[in-house]
């Protein structure tokens, strides 16, 4: 009975004794799970409002450089400067040394810089017609490949002895200075509304898009030398890079070719809606891209080859997706560009300032002019444009983005390689880039519009394959205004004038300031700009330029000498002026040739679409001296002077 009263005594008193206290400490607990749930609940409400505040303040600051970038195009137009110079030191301004944006993110700005160079060269390929890569393909090749070699090793000779590093580092400085920059090229080239030289421009434009992957291979492959520290013979390096270039040209090339007619049928098949047909041609790009990296090609060649593809197929909407892309492309040099300068920290340069400099000057003085003088000389290129060529070798983002691969490696010193490079390229563009269009004036290679301006919108016309919807509106000067009149071919399908849409039969004969609606197949585009184009802007030096009369080019080239004196043969003599003009000048006319013939000058004042002369000026005081340039001589210029030498001596030889 002890036993159970003490029993029932525990059982009745555990509830008084022990059930209150379970509640208090229950309600303790309580309390401290909801303060620490509720703190737990507040920091994550403040964590995410600043998560917030960081995404709205990145939104921020990221829209302002791209605005700041965006304006400061205003003063590139204005002043001269080099737009993408801008962009450079709009990033440094706001960098760790500047207003204090710090990023030190290598890997994410090789990422984007190596989407936005794609992106780049895909819309230059889209760009490329054609007609330029047949003429000035063989040279821009030979200068993508064998000149970034010959680059590559003067560099780094210069940079074992001015900088002091190993030959491996060195010759890695090399390949990433070695290529010029396709941006930095595009932009000055089609800058400003200068028309250089179609061939000249095209052979910058097609080196610039395809030197890259003979750069970014050799830095790749040098780069994982360095970082493995294992010494390797030069001879199996030679090989080891010789054959994994080719391999991925190859590779790169294929794919491209792929690529771009895969683009082709998927536009020209597919029923998508026009605004996102751009995105569609975008994203096919990145993917060509990507499948060629993938593949051990080179991915930068693919995109390039790709959109040379697409962009000569005649693809729908061709204006609208061009018109997107061109957008993209700014979008990405001006993103490449400030990411770039933010993650350059200024107060690292000073130490290395002076060799960095001289090393530029090697660069633009030494190592680009022998390498495009000696890649040259098998092809008839004039001194003045040898000498623009080797001028025009802008480094620029590409160098930039490749300086990060030792910093991504690990690579030892890698960080003052990227600081070299980084200075070489603000070299390059301060002095080259501000000095590209005065030099081709000073060379006589800008040459004055063919037409004037056009006041012209494509339209699209679902199912019209081969043809267009052009919409133009009669300007003031222009064939159409001053005659009064349109060819058959080119009859307008409606008129609006004043607001009211005409039937062109019963519109009368046009006047300036109509609006007409023209549907033409798409090889007479470029015939119809030159009949509503305004009178193209004339300089004072045109007429010295184009001559100041003109002659008719199928008349025969023996009138030549029987007005001027000009000596030729007589096989020449039976040729009309045209093909006398045409042989003389190397089977290749282009638009204002000249061709000095005694004490007249014959000059190309224009061609049709398949190349051949149909205006000819002459100018019997010629008033354009060909510049002096002491260097840049072509094998053709070698080989006149050699003969020219030759027959001179005879001649002094029978005198005496």
């Amino acid at each position: 009975m002890i036993v159970q009263g003490l029993s029932a005594k525990v059982s009745s008193t555990k509830p008084l004794l022990f059930i209150p206290r379970r509640k208090e400490k229950c309600c303790a607990a309580s309390k401290l799970c909801r303060t620490l749930t509720q703190s737990a609940k507040s920091e994550k409400l403040g964590d995410s409002r600043r998560v917030a505040d960081s995404i709205y303040l990145l939104t921020l600051v990221g829209t302002a450089l791209v605005l700041a970038a965006a304006f400061s195009s205003l003063l590139a137009f204005r002043f001269g400067a080099p737009l993408l110079l801008l962009f450079l030191v709009i990033g440094l301004v706001t960098g760790t040394d500047g207003l204090g944006i710090e990023f030190d993110n290598a890997k994410a700005a090789y990422f984007v810089g190596s989407i936005a160079l794609a992106l780049i060269l895909f819309d230059a390929g889209f760009g490329t017609p054609l007609h330029a890569l047949r003429q000035a393909a063989a040279p821009a090749v030979v200068l993508a490949t064998f000149g970034v070699l010959l680059t590559v090793g003067i560099m780094a000779v210069a940079s074992h002895f001015l900088m002091g590093l190993g030959w491996i580092s060195s010759f890695l400085l090399g390949a990433i200075v070695g290529s010029t920059d396709a941006a930095a090229v595009f932009f000055l080239l089609r800058a400003g509304n200068t028309e250089i030289r179609e061939r000249v421009r095209s052979t910058l434009e097609i080196e610039s898009g395809s030197n890259d992957p003979i750069a970014i291979f050799l830095t790749l492959s040098l780069v994982k030398v360095l970082a493995l520290g294992q010494a390797v013979a030069p001879s199996d390096l030679i090989l080891s890079i010789a054959t994994g270039f080719v391999k991925e040209m190859l590779i790169g090339g294929l794919v491209g070719l792929g690529g771009g007619y895969l683009i082709v049928r998927v536009v020209e098949k597919i029923d998508i809606d026009r605004g996102l047909l751009p995105i569609l041609v975008l994203a096919l790009s990145l993917m060509v891209f990507g499948v060629a990296g993938f593949a051990h090609g080179s991915g930068f060649i693919a995109a390039y080859v790709a959109g040379i593809v697409a962009g000569n197929a005649n693809l729908r909407s061709a204006p609208a997706i061009k018109r997107f892309q061109d957008g993209m492309s700014w979008l990405s040099q001006i993103i490449m560009f400030l990411m770039l300068g933010l993650y350059a920290t200024p107060s690292q340069f000073l130490p290395i300032l002076l060799p960095s400099v001289l090393l530029a000057a090697t660069l633009i003085f030494i190592a680009r002019p022998i390498a495009t003088g000696v890649s040259l000389l098998p092809f008839r290129y004039s001194r003045a444009e040898t000498a623009f060529l080797s001028w025009v070798g802008l480094r620029g983002a590409v160098s930039i983005l490749l300086a990060l691969t030792p910093l991504l490696y690990q690579v030892e010193g890698g960080r003052t390689i990227f600081n070299v490079a980084f200075i070489i390229v603000m070299v390059s563009l301060v002095v080259q880039g501000w000095t590209v269009l005065p030099l081709a004036r000073r060379l006589g290679l800008v040459i004055p519009q063919r037409v004037g301006p056009v006041d012209k919108v494509e339209l699209e016309l679902p199912g019209a394959a081969h043809h267009e919807l052009l919409a133009y509106r009669i300007v003031e000067g222009s064939p159409v205004a001053r005659t009064g009149r349109i060819p058959r071919w080119a009859r307008p399908s409606l008129v609006i004038r004043d607001g009211r849409s005409l039937q062109f039969q019963y519109a009368g004969r046009p006047r300036a300031g109509d609006h007409v609606y023209i549907f033409v197949s798409d090889k007479y585009p470029r015939l119809l700009d030159r009949l509503f184009a305004s009178k193209a802007p004339v300089s004072a030096d045109d007429a010295d330029f184009f001559g100041a009369f003109g002659v008719d080019p199928s008349r025969p080239a023996s009138e030549l000498s029987a007005a001027y004196g000009v000596k030729i043969s007589e096989a020449e003599a039976n040729l009309t002026i045209a093909q006398f003009m045409t042989d003389r000048l190397g089977g290749r006319v282009e638009y204002a040739d000249r061709l000095p013939l005694g004490d007249i000058e014959l000059i190309v004042r224009d061609l049709d679409e398949q190349g051949h002369v149909i205006e000819v000026g002459v100018s019997v005081e010629p008033q354009i001296a060909p510049p002096r340039i002491p260097a840049f001589l072509s094998a053709s210029e070698m080989f006149l002077r050699t003969k020219a030498w030759i027959a001179a001596r005879r001649g002094a030889g029978d005198v005496r």
